[in-house]
């Protein structure tokens, strides 16, 4: 060994004494020497220091500092770096996880998709950059491929809880709330948290949205415990007033109010939520609440209606239900509730005027034909309501209350036989009613029925 090699390797042996006596920490000072620059507010110095820092790094040493540029938000300079380790580490799955997290920081999707196939099966990082994976592929609109991708992870650990509250997460946002309940129920069982946000509350989300709602309102009672924010109390307070449980509802949808009173879609049910509780004034005040917020919400103002018209305000009622239909004229509900009004008053002039001008401008429903035939029959305008009922016969042959409805007006023009046989179907569907039933016989035993 000639003499300058032997100088090198004392010098070398050298550095590494230092290194271990000083504790290594020579790194970890200068590293927080750069944090420290950088809190005072010369980040342009600090990064120069960091800068500095790499030209002499080890491999160790370029590691810590990739973190730190990720950490400081700089993922374009910490991913050449890790780059690098890859290049003397191909097989290290942390370093290829790492890089695929850069790359998608960077929008680099599908150099980040690359990277995470490469880590192996039997590297411990392997089941993260599955989940990674699958991430990348729901974002990209595979979900079936992100569904594979979370299914092998879940092969390889099937007691993994951040795999099976995943899965379940995973079904919960697309949607398959059944499918989602098992892996998150075996994440419960396990003692899964989630970093953010409650499984509780995702299981109350699932359980309520498959309609079991006693089950939904056990789980929200404890997840908003844990994380009180809009959408889980409209999920509460929607939950409780399917089984009746008004008063919890009130007191959910009552509480989002307070701490988002522009959450539109909680009005409706607030109000409803009032009227179970026959509580028509206050209901009638948190529509106004919910006008207030959305003057343009048409379903506020069919809500508005029906309470007017619970509370003997026929005339505002009207008014109301107008404004409706003038918003929204696909609002059935606002259709219906004024026609059965106006049906109700006998104004059958404003019934067949609506259903004019509603099929005028393209709107359609078989039942707007049978509030026109019905108008057009207490009118005494015979041809026009039989053209409406037989427009929409086809349609209602499984409802009693049309084909009653249909035989009665053709026995007014004394196509008795042809009632007959409407009365005969209708009863065929509702065999208790009396009244039909002897409406048939006194037919049947009428000698001059029509043949």
């Amino acid at each position: 060994m000639d003499k300058a090699a032997i100088t090198f390797f004392l010098d070398a042996f050298d550095r590494l004494i230092c290194y271990e006596q000083c504790g290594g920490n020579r790194m970890k000072n200068s590293l927080e020497s750069v944090m420290e620059t950088i809190q005072k507010g010369d980040a342009e110095k600090g990064l120069k220091m960091l800068d500095e820092l790499e030209g002499r790094a080890d491999h160790q040493e370029k590691y810590d500092i990739a973190q730190l540029y990720d950490e400081l938000g700089r993922p374009d300079k910490a991913k050449p770096i890790v780059e690098e380790l890859i290049s003397n580490y191909p097989d290290e799955g942390e370093l290829l996880t790492i890089a695929a997290e850069l790359a998608v920081d960077l929008d680099q999707e599908e150099e980040a998709i690359e990277w995470l196939l490469e880590v192996k099966k039997e590297d411990e990082v392997f089941i993260r950059a599955q989940m990674l994976l699958a991430d990348l592929y729901q974002l990209q609109g595979l979900d079936e491929v992100a569904e594979t991708k979370l299914k092998t992870a879940l092969q390889e650990a099937p007691e993994e809880p951040v795999l099976l509250a995943g899965l379940g997460d995973y079904y919960l946002e697309r949607g398959d709330f059944s499918k989602s309940i098992p892996y998150l129920k075996q994440a419960e069982r396990l003692g899964f948290e989630f970093p953010e946000g409650s499984l509780d509350l995702r299981l109350a989300e699932a359980y309520s949205s498959t309609g079991e709602f006693e089950d939904a309102l056990s789980y929200y009672e404890r997840g908003i415990k844990e994380k009180k924010e809009p959408h889980s109390l409209f999920g509460y307070g929607y939950t409780a007033l399917q089984i009746g449980e008004y008063q919890t509802a009130i007191k959910q949808l009552e509480a989002l109010k307070d701490m988002d009173p522009e959450f539109v879609t909680l009005y409706p049910y607030l109000i409803r939520a009032y009227e179970g509780m026959e509580n028509y004034d206050k209901a009638l005040q948190v529509t106004e609440n919910g006008l207030s917020v959305d003057e343009y919400n048409d379903v506020l103002y069919v809500e508005a209606g029906k309470l007017q018209m619970a509370l003997g305000n026929e005339s505002v009622a009207e008014d109301r239900l107008k404004e409706a239909i003038s918003l929204n004229p696909s609002n059935i509900e606002a259709v219906y509730t004024i026609l059965e009004l106006w049906n109700k008053q006998e104004d059958f002039d404003s019934v067949i005027e609506m259903v004019t001008y509603l099929k005028e401008i393209g709107e359609d429903d078989p039942r707007f034909d049978w509030y026109y035939g019905k108008a057009m029959w207490e009118m005494e305008d015979f041809e026009n309501a039989n053209q409406a009922y037989e427009g929409i016969r086809t349609v209602y042959t499984e409802n009693e209350d049309f084909l009653e409805d249909y035989g009665r007006l053709l026995l007014e023009q004394g196509f008795r036989s042809d009632a007959l046989a409407y009365f005969k179907q209708a009863a065929s569907l509702q065999s208790a009613n009396e009244t039909l039933q002897e409406l048939i016989t006194d037919l049947e035993d009428t000698d001059d029925v029509d043949g």
